[in-house]
């Protein structure tokens, strides 16, 4: 069969079964969206995760009177180890500046404390490849034990918190796409499948004039290759719309929207995708098809 003749006649079959082909249409669209909705919210976790480092730090808090020399030595050890990028020393009197510039117009209420109650402390910034909850803990153990160290603070629920979440998304991501994708196709298949045999009286005539497989065949993959595709537009439709929305709408509002970021190419990989879907759905049904 010409490829002219297929694609006609794949186009007449598809406007015949407009409403099965529709719904298949719609349920293909529905499942890439969610598919790509929950690939974004992996991909913004992921960012967030990899920025991490960039703003965490390691807080060690010295005993008070400690003398120079003891303060280099903690300084120096700190700095020894495999996962620290730098060290910073700031002494107590930095530290208050520090404090009444963050509490800026209210720092009247540092006025009745008189003498300085923070101490001297180490911010210790960590090689990317370090922070993770498990690294940070062998890290901040070993720091702990060096003498003159009174404590040490670094938001080990926070980190632990984010790494878990991390993981439980790309887990639950995962699983979730491999549904969707299995799901749309099954869609596929059993919508092609259907179509099939809803024109066996058809089939069996070109067989008897002599009609090859591929003749057979070329229509319905043709057919299933348009219903997926159409899905995706329609998911990258979607998409587009949700862009729009988060970013010029609700992100007026609410600026921390305007923080997602908004990969051009899963919003351009869906069209494929649902083509992909849609040929390999087609192939897999006439392939199982006795005729």
């Amino acid at each position: 069969m010409s490829l002219p003749y297929a694609v006609r006649f794949a186009a007449r079959n598809i406007l015949n079964e407009k409403w099965i082909n529709l719904l298949s249409i719609l349920t293909i669209a529905s499942g890439l969206f969610f598919s790509a909705v929950t690939v974004l919210l992996v991909y913004n976790l992921d960012i967030l995760t990899k920025k991490l480092p960039e703003k965490f730090s390691v807080m060690i808090y010295l005993n008070n009177n400690l003398s120079e020399k003891e303060i280099e030595n903690i300084i120096k050890t700190a700095g020894r180890q495999s996962a620290v990028d730098k060290v910073i020393y700031i002494p107590k009197e930095n530290a208050l500046k520090e404090l009444k510039a963050t509490l800026k117009n209210t720092e009247y209420v540092l006025d009745g404390l008189g003498e300085n109650p923070l101490p001297d402390s180490i911010e210790v910034k960590l090689k990317p490849r370090a922070v993770t909850p498990s690294s940070v803990k062998q890290l901040t153990t070993g720091l702990r034990e060096i003498s003159g160290v009174d404590d040490i603070e670094y938001g080990e629920k926070f980190l632990s918190s984010i790494y878990s979440m991390k993981t439980g998304m790309n887990t639950i991501g995962f699983i979730f796409v491999g549904i969707m994708f299995t799901g749309m196709l099954f869609v596929c298949y059993s919508t092609v499948k259907i179509l099939f045999y809803r024109r066996e009286k058809e089939v069996e005539t070109y067989k008897l004039l002599g009609a090859t497989r591929g003749f057979i065949r070329l229509p319905f993959i043709i057919e299933g290759a348009a219903i997926g595709l159409c899905g995706g537009i329609l998911s990258f439709v979607g998409m587009a719309s949700l862009y729009y929305m988060l970013i010029f709408k609700v992100g007026i509002e609410i600026p921390l929207f305007k923080a997602i970021v908004f990969p051009v190419e899963l919003v351009l990989v869906l069209p494929l995708t649902g083509l992909f879907i849609g040929i390999t759905g087609s192939l897999l049904a006439i392939g199982r098809v006795q005729y």
